[in-house]
């Protein structure tokens, strides 16, 4: 019986797996907030697009980071086979091969952009295929396993979908689409470091230099508390430029209040609690991003709104 589910396995590998596993591939948890931020982007931004184009350009931008997602895992295969949170992801668990991602990734990658360029404009085409090299080779291939500030560095993969939405309708970028890539740049560490933290474990088995397991518990959290704090000041800047108004600006102080009380907290934290802050403060960061830009959207499109009715 061994043996016939050792064949059976091994047929799977070769057939290329199921369905479920290209979903997984794709990293569909990451992806649903690189769309939700991109399609922000793109409608915040002034002018507009024919709603199919728009559809297009967001199911581009999707394909895009599912393409950036499996190629980190066609190369991160090794470590992601230690680390708790990864090893059952379809390379580690036998479920794909290597090649067959790295195919896959690389045929989505040129799907996504040239889609991109031909529903849109070739600007942002050319931005996404920039993002999906920067999280592909330079974050992933290089900076990850090089240096403890890998994810503030790479971090700037995460936050171009924004401005790549905002490139799709435009054909540029500008002030405030640099804003809103300055917010998910300055939310990024804090929300990965609050990880670390309580991953330091896994990290450290698979030889990563998270800041925690290089400067220390303390030192990454006296940094978490700096950045939540300059995200918070920072969140405030789409008022400054115009972008938005009030209906942003509540839930925009609010969250980012919350977000800094939450850090504030973890740095506080003693040594007993502080694996059970930093979660916290992780799993409020989704939120926290989801909330800012789903603000920054209504407040566009209630001041679009009573334009049009005036």
């Amino acid at each position: 019986m061994a043996l016939v589910d050792d064949n059976l396995t091994a047929a799977h590998v070769a057939m290329g797996g199921e369905v479920g596993d290209f979903v997984a591939l794709l990293k569909p948890r990451v992806m649903s907030l690189v769309v939700f931020t991109a399609a922000a982007g793109m409608f915040v931004a002034p002018g507009s697009l024919h709603p199919l184009v728009a559809a297009i350009a967001i199911l581009c931008i999707a394909v895009g980071a599912g393409a950036s997602g499996a190629l980190n895992m066609w190369y991160d295969a090794d470590i992601d086979a230690i680390m708790s949170r990864t090893r059952n992801r379809p390379i580690p668990a036998g479920h794909l091969d290597r090649q067959t991602a790295l195919m896959f990734g690389l045929v989505l990658a040129v799907f996504s952009v040239a889609f991109l360029g031909l529903a849109t404009n070739w600007f942002a085409a050319g931005f996404l295929a920039f993002t999906i090299f920067f999280y592909a080779v330079i974050y992933t291939m290089w900076l990850k396993r090089a240096t403890p500030q890998n994810i503030v560095i790479g971090g700037a993969a995460g936050a171009f979908p924004p401005m790549v939405g905002w490139a799709a309708v435009t054909g540029n970028i500008s002030l405030d689409s640099i804003v809103l890539f300055l917010i998910i740049f300055l939310w990024t560490p804090p929300h990965f470091w609050a990880l670390a933290l309580y991953k330091q474990s896994d990290y450290a088995a698979a030889g990563i230099p998270m800041m925690p397991n290089v400067a220390g518990e303390r030192s990454t959290r006296n940094q978490i508390l700096a950045y939540s704090l300059v995200l918070s000041v920072s969140a405030l800047l789409p008022l400054v430029t115009g972008l938005t108004g009030w209906v942003y600006a509540v839930p925009a102080i609010a969250l980012s209040a919350t977000f800094s009380g939450l850090a504030v907290q973890l740095w506080r934290a003693p040594a007993d609690r502080m694996k059970h802050k930093a979660r916290e403060l992780f799993t409020f960061s989704l939120l926290y991003l989801f909330g800012i830009f789903l603000a920054l959207a209504a407040d566009v499109g209630i001041a679009r709104w009573l334009e049009m009715i005036s």
